[in-house]
């Protein structure tokens, strides 16, 4: 194994000669197969311990048996203990996830802080089964049954092609130490329940199950990639963005021969989960959203739109009259009072001083809200308003009120209110002028 090793990292992690090197260690089997073969090659290597504090003493066994490896060896020994139940309780994630979390984030900060290039992981190519049966029954796509990546930014994981059978033999053959965690014996965890039990089935029922998968999964990379590449061609086709939003005609995606996969290869990257509500966004009612934890899917009309979440501020801002300037989350607007009318753009309006009681306040549109539009005659709802000038649901948020109490002034930057507009018995002239945040 050690020649075939030499190899792998000559055909695949030839930069790794010239680095400093982080090399995470649990102390179990497979990290510490990995830190000998290291020390082998004569890598510029140290070692990291994370002590999750899950296994009592146990766990502190682990970090005393790293360290004396380390002593032994003139290897330099880094070691952090973590409150992993206080971190999941608090993060509201599995102890597993929450682990996980706390381990790639230390490493990534002792990486910085010490000077080390790359990170090295011990996962093998059982790990890799494993995360691709987990993906499978999950109902995943392509991506999902590519496995884990030998390279991930500065995470390195030279032993993928490596199974746990032959890890076992080699450190068996060279009277290697290592320690066992105790957590792994039970099937509570799927992962275990699929180490102990499925995998063991699909080799005795494929004699060849491991050189087999090895190949599947090379296929299953080189198809991906070539469906990305395709996937880049129909982003450059079928979307468009303005003001910050990705824009899908629907009829555009109606054309394509798979609407569904367009929609999953377009939107997956963005973390949602509801798949079959979004298939039926083509024929949803205009309104219908979809959320994942960073973005939402909108159907607008005849359009699929994409937007990050943001909070909507819809606390309201006071204007004192006193102050000719006032700033907020809708912009800036400035006040002046003016001898004439000079222009008519939707970033300025023109009003009687005399018919304006500060304060006024800007805030976002209610429920029930009316206004009198400039140049109509009678009132009209701000719901009907928004609806007449083909508002999309982002607009309707991001569309902030100027008010004097429950009266609406001007909605800011698309029309201003007939009740307080310039006459000619005007004696004052207020010009208001919107600019953008």
């Amino acid at each position: 194994m050690l020649e075939d090793f030499k190899h792998h990292i000559d055909q695949y992690f030839s930069f790794l000669f010239k680095a400093k090197i982080l090399i995470t260690v649990s102390g179990g089997l497979d990290s510490m197969v990995l830190l000998y073969l290291c020390k082998k090659m004569k890598l510029d290597i140290a070692v990291a311990h994370c002590n999750f504090q899950l296994r009592d003493k146990e766990s502190d066994g682990d970090a005393a048996f790293i360290k004396n490896y380390c002593k032994l060896h003139k290897l330099p020994f880094f070691k952090k203990n973590f409150d992993t139940q206080a971190f999941a309780k608090t993060s509201k994630t599995s102890t597993q996830i929450a682990a996980r979390t706390l381990r790639y984030e230390w490493f990534e900060e002792l990486s910085i802080a010490e000077g080390y290039a790359y990170i090295l992981t011990a996962h093998h190519l059982n790990d890799d089964l494993e995360t691709f049966l987990i993906n499978l029954g999950r109902g995943t796509g392509i991506n999902g049954l590519t496995g884990i990546p030998r390279i991930n930014k500065k995470i390195v994981r030279p032993l993928l092609s490596f199974s746990r059978k032959r890890i076992h033999s080699f450190a068996i053959e060279n009277k290697l130490q290592w320690r066992e965690d105790s957590s792994n014996a039970t099937d509570h965890y799927q992962r275990n329940h699929l180490r102990h039990h499925a995998i063991p089935a699909l080799e005795e029922a494929h004699t060849t199950f491991f050189k087999g998968f090895k190949k599947t999964q090379n296929h299953l990379q080189q198809s991906n990639a070539l469906l990305k590449a395709y996937v880049s061609q129909l982003r450059q086709q079928l979307i468009s963005t303005t003001n910050g939003v990705t824009i899908l005609k629907v009829a555009t995606l109606l054309e394509h021969p798979t609407p569904e996969a367009v929609l999953y290869a377009l939107f997956s990257p963005y973390g949602f989960t509801a798949w079959e509500d979004i298939y039926q966004l083509p024929t949803a009612q205009s309104g219908k959203q979809v959320f994942s934890n960073t973005h939402r899917l909108l159907k607008n009309r005849n359009e699929i739109q994409l937007i990050e979440n943001t909070t909507i501020e819809n606390k309201c801002y006071t204007w004192e009259g006193d102050v000719a300037v006032v700033e907020g989350a809708f912009g800036k607007l400035v006040k002046e009072s003016v001898n004439t009318i000079t222009d008519s753009s939707n970033i300025s309006i023109y009003v009687d001083a005399s018919l304006l009681e500060f304060p006024l306040q800007l805030r976002t549109w209610k429920d029930g809200d009316y206004f009198y539009p400039y140049g109509l005659d009678g009132k009209k709802k701000l719901s009907k308003f928004y609806k007449d000038e083909k508002f999309s649901l982002i607009e309707k948020e991001k569309t902030w009120l100027l008010c004097q109490d429950d009266k609406i002034i001007w909605v800011i930057g698309r029309r201003a209110d007939d009740r307080c507009k310039v006459k000619d018995t005007t004696k004052e002239i207020l010009k208001i002028s919107f600019y953008d945040a």
